[in-house]
């Protein structure tokens, strides 16, 4: 991972910055499976802290957090926790999924990164985003660049010193000149942006 970050910095210098200010980001793994794509779910458009929240009352009412947990309530109840009635929708689709295996997380370790996001956004309610984000966090490929995170965008646009933040379609050209290593730069800018959002609040 070190040597990851340290190529990066060769490629753009900004990075080597935050990487000295702030020294290297800190591990964004999570473990597989079920529970992680779920929580991936309730975090889908919201802050962290509404999304940590309304985990929180999730975990606590599943006991569980599998397939048979989720399925065993209906979406009223899903939503008492705090669940949209989207996200309750696509709770269910992920837990049948998982229970009738049609997905399953053993399978998408031997595939490329084209080929896992393929499997994953079969599942109602998986987007590109999500399947970025399990690959990057959960089965840590390098050259992951989730171009629809709108903190990576904010954080690119500070870092970078653009005029305004880019779109998703800007994200992709604005990468190219880092692979193999757009997952590092992923946690560079999410690191810088992190440590922007303090400083502006401050400010």
């Amino acid at each position: 991972m070190e040597d990851g970050f340290r190529q990066l910095a060769k490629l753009e210098p900004r990075f080597g910055t935050v990487l000295r200010r702030h020294g290297e980001p800190p591990s964004r793994q999570r473990r597989g499976g079920f529970e992680t794509v779920l929580k991936i779910i309730v975090q889908q458009q919201v802050s962290l802290a509404s999304a940590d929240a309304i985990w929180r009352r999730l975990r606590r009412g599943l006991r569980t957090a599998n397939p048979d947990a989720v399925l065993a309530m209906d979406e009223a109840t899903l939503r008492g926790f705090g669940l949209s009635r989207q996200k309750a929708a696509y709770a269910h689709s992920l837990a049948e999924a998982v229970a009738s295996g049609a997905l399953n997380f053993r399978k998408l370790r031997g595939l490329a990164d084209e080929a896992v996001i393929d499997d994953l956004v079969q599942i109602k309610g998986i987007g590109r985003w999500t399947a970025e984000i399990y690959l990057l966090a959960v089965m840590q490929r390098p050259d992951i660049w989730p171009a629809a995170d709108v903190a990576l965008m904010e954080g690119a646009r500070d870092l970078l010193d653009l005029p305004e933040r880019p779109n998703i379609k800007e994200m992709g050209p604005l990468a190219e000149p880092w692979r193999p290593f757009r997952t590092f730069a992923a946690r560079v800018i999410w690191l810088h942006y992190r440590h922007m959002t303090k400083r502006d609040t401050a400010g």
